[in-house]
């Protein structure tokens, strides 16, 4: 079975491909997600790492008086950051929108390029004509030494300490992380740094990322002019791809898209599920007209077209035993009327051939009696939808010629023609049931035939067939399907007067059934009179539970017309 046949006729597979897919969509829209997240943390990340450094040499260059000294300022400060910087009018570059708006809120710019690595850093000066720009192709200590003489060459411009505290407050405010002046015997600080220190250098340590932070972090220590102090900028924390709180964040959104997915799926199911059992419920308390409209091809719309077709039986066989008990009834009452007359008279009557005759007439009305609970343990047999079937291969042949046997012996004086097919010619069927619709069908050509009744049957196209054929008045095409609905009369010519209790034909439509075949009946083209027809598949197939549709409309009109 294909995946695309899978998928349309099994729910399980159906929500197990789907779970799949509901899975690799979250992971993908997780992945593009955590990447757009990451992306606008980065660029975040460059900008404000870069606002403190652009932001001290804007300042370096407002405490120059004179453009030479601009120039050498900025020269210096070039090879010191080892980027060269640059003042740009800001009508030269074409900013966008956006770009334009962080200016206005004294933020940098960071345009990042993946191929050659670079990043174009801007920052607006003071005059808001021009902006200063470098362009930083990767990040190192020298950088972060020159950060650290850029801001004791801007605190050397305040004399107290006071004065440089104050300083260091305003331009925390263009840092990401903290600037304080601190006591150096506070800091947590080992030999060779405290003697690096001490000769006036610029400490760098890692902080570990094991500690109360939750990432890694480096500790910049500058040395000050003011004795026992020093400078201590950060902790400035590294870019973390992947914090503990965007992992859980990414977490629950991932979960949350999975239930919805999920619930995506499993909804049909439940909504299907709800109305079976509301069928289920209609039918316990007696409403067996409940159908319930479970669209498509899986299991739980298998179950539903199983459960339609069970209430539909379950209707079925009820209607049809209140017909059978109301139509029982009925026909007992003939037989029982004479065999009570009969007893009435042998009573009244001494004369011995009179009783005799008498005992003659209860003997036929028992037989009579004994023939109609026959047919009716056939037909509630068959009726009950759980008749066991023998099926073997059954030789047509040798079935035709001891029905040939059978229907002469009853002494009728019509002529039984049998067309015989080959010897090997086989079908499957249970020999019973297929010599009950045999015999039935004989019988019943023989109470309406005149002279003749023809029996034939064969294999065609893949289908078996018995035909019976007659010479009698034959069945008005109107009346055709009626004639299998038990119990029923369709005219004078076929009255109770001809023998019969109405549930041959009933019997013989209900075998065809249970053979996964059908039976029609139509106009003898060589006799004239009535043609009985049953197909059947030569290897039926196992038939499933379902009602006789045709059988029960036509049980139904006739029952609502009494």
């Amino acid at each position: 079975m294909s995946l695309v046949s899978s998928l349309k006729h099994s729910i399980f597979v159906r929500i197990y491909a789907g779970l799949l897919i509901v899975c690799l969509c979250v992971a993908l829209f997780a992945q593009l997600l955590m990447g757009t997240i990451n992306k606008e943390r980065v660029q975040s990340y460059r900008e404000n790492m870069a606002m403190g450094a652009f932001h001290l040499v804007s300042e370096g260059i407002s405490h120059q008086n004179t453009a030479e000294e601009r120039e050498y300022w900025l020269s210096d400060a070039s090879s010191l950051f080892g980027a060269n910087f640059k003042i740009i009018p800001i009508d030269d570059i074409d900013f966008t929108a956006s770009e334009l708006r962080r200016f206005e809120n004294d933020n940098t710019v960071v345009r990042y390029v993946e191929q050659p690595v670079y990043a174009d850093v801007y920052y607006r000066l003071p005059d808001n004509e021009n902006v200063l720009t470098a362009r930083i192709s990767e990040v190192t200590e020298q950088q972060v030494r020159a950060i650290a003489v850029f801001l004791l060459d801007d605190l050397s411009y305040e004399v107290t300490l006071s004065d440089k505290r104050a300083r260091l407050a305003e331009l925390e405010e263009k840092f990401s992380f903290p600037l304080a002046f601190v006591p150096v015997n506070t800091l947590d600080l080992d030999s060779d740094q405290m003697s690096r220190l001490r000769r006036d250098e610029v400490v760098i340590s890692l902080q570990d990322p094991n500690s109360s932070t939750s990432s890694s972090a480096i500790k910049i220590v500058v040395p000050s002019e003011i004795n026992d102090m020093a400078v201590l900028i950060g902790p400035v924390p590294l870019f973390n791809w992947f914090p503990l709180n965007l992992i859980i964040s990414m977490i629950l959104i991932s979960m949350f898209l999975i239930s919805l997915g999920v619930y995506a799926l499993i909804f049909p199911l439940e909504r299907k599920l709800q109305l079976i059992q509301v069928g289920v419920n209609e039918v316990s308390k007696g409403n067996l007209d409940i159908q319930v409209q479970v669209i498509g091809q899986d299991e739980i719309a298998r179950l539903s077209a199983t459960f339609n077709a069970m209430t539909s039986h379950i209707k079925r066989l009820i209607e049809s035993q209140r017909e059978l008990t109301r139509a029982v009834s009925h026909e007992l009452r003939t037989p029982v009327a004479r065999i009570r007359f009969a007893v009435d008279m042998l009573a009244d009557t001494d004369d011995e051939d009179s009783r005799f005759m008498q005992r003659d007439y209860i003997d036929e009305d028992i037989e009579s009696l004994n023939g109609l609970i026959d047919e009716i343990l056939t037909y509630a047999k068959l009726e009950e939808g759980s008749p066991k079937l023998d099926l073997e291969p059954v030789n047509l042949r040798e079935l035709l010629q001891q029905i040939e046997r059978e229907t002469n012996a009853l002494g009728k004086p019509i002529k039984i023609v049998t067309n015989l097919p080959n010897a090997k010619v086989t079908a499957i069927a249970d020999r019973r049931y297929l010599h009950r619709v045999i015999q039935n069908l004989a019988g019943n050509a023989l109470r309406y035939a005149e002279t003749t009744i023809i029996v034939s049957a064969g294999v065609k196209k893949g289908n078996a067939f018995v035909s019976v054929e007659d010479d009698g008045h034959g069945i008005p095409e109107a009346d055709r399907e009626k004639v299998f609905i038990p119990f029923s009369r369709l005219d004078d010519s076929r009255t109770r007067a001809s023998g019969g209790y109405g549930l041959g034909l009933s019997i013989v439509s209900r075998i065809a059934f249970w053979f996964n075949g059908s039976m029609k009946v139509d106009e003898s083209r060589e006799l004239g009179g009535a043609r009985f027809v049953m197909t059947w598949p030569i290897k039926p197939l196992t038939q499933v539970l379902a009602a006789d549709e045709l059988t029960q409309e036509k049980s139904e009109r006739d029952f609502d017309t009494k």
